[in-house]
């Protein structure tokens, strides 16, 4: 007998909640990874480093497959998504939390699937939004600019007259405004990234397809830091303790065994569930935030927080409805982490 939306025998449906637990907590503690690694770190240069080292991984894993060949073409796909999501995408998430909270962060990356529907349409991929989609749409960004309201007094009142602090050390609250801005254009083109990734060809192998990304987008990445001046910023002797085991934690636990997970989820289940990923995340990235970097936890967010999850969850929820009386066509959701 087969679950209707994991499809699996029975005795493995624990192997599905142990995967969606995995997705849920590991994704979403991956935005209070970055704050703790980016400390002593300079941003480009820890992002780009991370998805070296875990596309090196994840290469091996496509090795040990039997599939380890690729042609020019997936090489030339995978850079440009490497470009979309990894360099603009995360690189965006990165530099942002030298500004704003690990759980603001997420909250902002969760418009992810909005961007996609609107894209979605725009590009001719997918139909005209239906009328409740369009509410929740308005909604989510309702929920961003309640957000955003605040920020603009922070630029005002962001800082005193002094010395600015280290390249290598994250400061948030400095400009709120302008952290809540580049992730609003990195998760735009992360979105249409994700749009292209789903026509693109790609590699046999989706750990050999993950690695190509990675790599290509870590160098990219590795590329922005040496170009921008981190460099000869970048003090190994200085990196502490917290940030380097939040270095491997993002590598190991965030990039490979959170990627399995969710490319094995893909392969079990119906995409649009796996998609709730989307909305549990930010919950889990506030939470963690106020527990394990006092984070303050606002009116003002917990409201902003349920217009855009319960909007997010409205667009996959419907997605997930007409899915099953059509082929889906925008339900390529992607991590921002």
């Amino acid at each position: 007998m087969r679950d209707a939306h994991c499809f699996m025998a029975d005795p493995e449906r624990s192997h599905v909640i142990i995967a969606f637990a995995a997705l849920y907590l590991i994704w979403g503690s991956t935005y209070l990874g970055i704050r703790f690694a980016i400390e002593t770190i300079p941003p480009f240069l820890m992002a780009g480093a991370r998805f070296v080292a875990a596309g090196l991984i994840m290469y091996v894993i496509a090795w040990a497959q039997g599939i380890s060949k690729s042609t020019w073409a997936n090489w030339r796909t995978s850079l440009i998504i490497g470009a979309c999501l990894l360099l603009a995408g995360n690189g965006g998430v990165t530099i942002s939390e030298q500004h704003i909270d690990s759980g603001l962060a997420a909250l902002i990356v969760a418009i992810v699937p909005i961007y996609i529907v609107l894209l979605g349409w725009a590009t001719g991929m997918a139909p005209r939004p239906s009328p409740i989609i369009w509410l929740a749409l308005v909604g989510g960004f309702v929920g961003v600019g309640i957000l955003f309201g605040p920020s603009l007094a922070g630029i005002v009142d962001a800082g005193s007259p002094g010395s600015p602090p280290p390249a290598t050390t994250r400061s948030v609250g400095n400009h709120p405004a302008i952290g809540i801005s580049i992730l609003l254009v990195s998760s735009f083109i992360w979105s249409a990234g994700s749009l292209y990734s789903r026509t693109a060809k790609h590699a046999a192998s989706p750990f050999l397809t993950a690695a190509q990304q990675m790599l290509c987008g870590g160098a990219l990445l590795l590329l922005t830091g040496i170009v921008t001046g981190e460099l000869p910023r970048f003090h190994p002797g200085s990196i502490s303790v917290l940030s380097l085991a939040s270095f491997i934690y993002l590598v190991v636990i965030g990039a490979v065994v959170g990627y399995t997970a969710y490319i094995w989820l893909l392969r079990h289940c119906e995409p649009a569930k796996v998609a709730t990923y989307a909305y549990v995340n930010p919950i889990v990235a506030v939470l963690l935030g106020a527990l394990f970097a006092g984070e303050t936890i606002t009116r003002r967010t917990l409201i902003a927080a349920g217009l855009i999850i319960g909007s997010v969850a409205l667009v996959i929820t419907a997605q997930q409805l007409r899915a099953r009386v059509e082929p889906p066509i925008s339900a390529a959701l992607e991590p921002a982490d």
